[in-house]
C-alpha cells in the first residue's frame, strides 16, 4: 500500500513574515522520512469568495504544478501527486508542457490526479463554458496523450487547431492520469480512459454537485469498483491500473483510537483492490503538521506495511 499525504501549503504560507520556501520545503522532506509516498494539492485557480469564506470544505490552493515542481526539488524519493488538476479549464498543450516539464526535471516522480470541476463561479472567471466541462475533459485526456506521445499532432479541438505541431518535451515514460469523481460518467472515463481512479466518500461540503459525485459507504464503493472492472474488460483495458481513495475516517488527533479506525478502514479498502491511501489533517501550525506527519508514519504507514507482510 502507497500512502498520500495533503501539503498544506496554501494555509501556511499567507504569513510574510515567515519563509515560505523553507516552511514548504520541511514539510516536504519530512513526508518523505515519514515513509510517506506522495505529497498532494489541489486547484482552485478562482474560487467564489462566498464559498472560499463560508463552505465548510473550501480550501484555498497554490497552483499545483508550479507548486509541486518546488516540492520535487526538495526532496529525492517524493512523488508529487495533482489532487486533483481541473482540465476543463487548460489548454491541454499547456498541460501537457508542464506536466511533461514536471516528470522530467522530478525523475518521474509526477502522478496527474485530473477531474472534471464542479464550480460554476469559478468556470466563468475563466471564460470556460460549464456546460462544456464534460466534453472538455475527454478532449483533453486524449490531447494530451497525443502530445506525449511524441511527433506532430494533427487534432481539432473546440477551442485549438493542432495542424501539426510538434509539443515536446516527450516524457519517458508518461505519468500516469488518475480520474477523479465518483459519479457513474467519472467511473465510465476511468476505465476508458485513465490509468487511474481516483473517488472521494462524502466531505463535508454544501456544494450539491460534490456531493452527487461522492460515495457514499464501503458497499457502495464495491459496487463502483465492480463496475469499473466490468467497463476496463469491455473495452479491453487490461494494463496497469491504481486506485485511489481516502478512507471515510480522516485522523483529528494523533491517538491510538484514530490510528487504529484508519488502519482499518485502509484494509477494508485493500481488500477491495486499493493500492493508494491518500487523506488530510485538519488545519493547524507547523509543528503540529509535522508531529501528526511523525505520528502516521509510524503508527499508520509503519504498521499496515508489518501487517500485511
Amino acid at each position: 500500500m502507497e500512502f498520500a499525504l495533503k501539503l498544506p501549503m496554501a494555509e501556511l504560507v499567507q504569513d510574510p513574515a515567515i519563509d515560505r520556501a523553507r516552511v514548504v520545503a520541511t514539510m516536504a522532506k519530512a513526508l518523505e522520512a515519514a515513509g510517506v509516498s506522495a505529497a498532494l494539492t489541489s486547484e482552485h485557480p478562482a474560487p467564489s469568495a462566498q464559498w472560499l469564506r463560508n463552505d465548510p470544505g473550501a480550501h484555498d490552493c497554490l497552483d499545483p504544478l508550479t507548486a509541486l515542481a518546488f516540492v520535487a526539488g526538495c526532496t529525492e524519493r517524493l512523488k508529487v501527486f495533482t489532487n486533483v488538476l481541473v482540465l476543463p479549464y487548460r489548454n491541454p498543450f499547456l498541460t501537457a508542457k508542464a506536466a511533461a516539464t514536471l516528470q522530467l526535471l522530478s525523475g518521474d516522480r509526477l502522478l496527474l490526479g485530473v477531474g472534471i470541476g464542479y464550480q460554476r463561479e469559478e468556470f466563468e472567471a475563466l471564460g470556460i463554458r460549464y456546460e462544456e466541462r464534460g466534453a472538455l475533459m475527454d478532449e483533453a485526456i486524449e490531447t494530451i496523450r497525443h502530445a506525449w506521445a511524441g511527433g506532430p499532432v494533427v487534432r481539432q479541438g473546440r477551442h485549438f487547431n493542432a495542424v501539426g505541431n510538434e509539443p515536446r518535451p516527450v516524457p519517458r515514460p508518461a505519468p500516469p492520469i488518475w480520474i477523479a469523481g465518483g459519479s457513474d460518467k467519472a467511473v465510465e472515463r476511468a476505465a476508458r480512459l485513465g490509468d487511474g481512479w481516483v473517488p472521494y466518500f462524502v466531505v463535508p461540503t454544501n456544494d450539491p454537485t460534490v456531493r452527487k459525485s461522492a460515495v457514499v459507504s464501503m458497499d457502495h464503493f464495491a459496487e463502483k469498483i465492480e463496475r469499473l472492472r466490468k467497463l476496463r474488460h469491455e473495452a479491453g483495458r487490461t494494463g496497469p491500473f491504481d486506485l485511489s481513495v481516502a478512507p471515510p475516517f480522516r485522523p483529528k488527533e494523533a491517538t491510538r483510537a484514530s490510528a487504529e479506525r484508519f488502519r482499518e478502514e485502509v484494509h477494508q479498502l485493500a481488500d477491495l483492490g486499493v493500492n493508494w491511501i491518500w487523506t488530510s489533517f485538519p488545519r493547524m501550525s507547523l509543528q503540529a503538521y509535522l508531529d501528526f506527519v511523525a505520528w502516521f508514519g509510524e503508527e499508520v504507514i509503519a504498521k499496515v506495511g508489518a501487517q500485511r507482510h
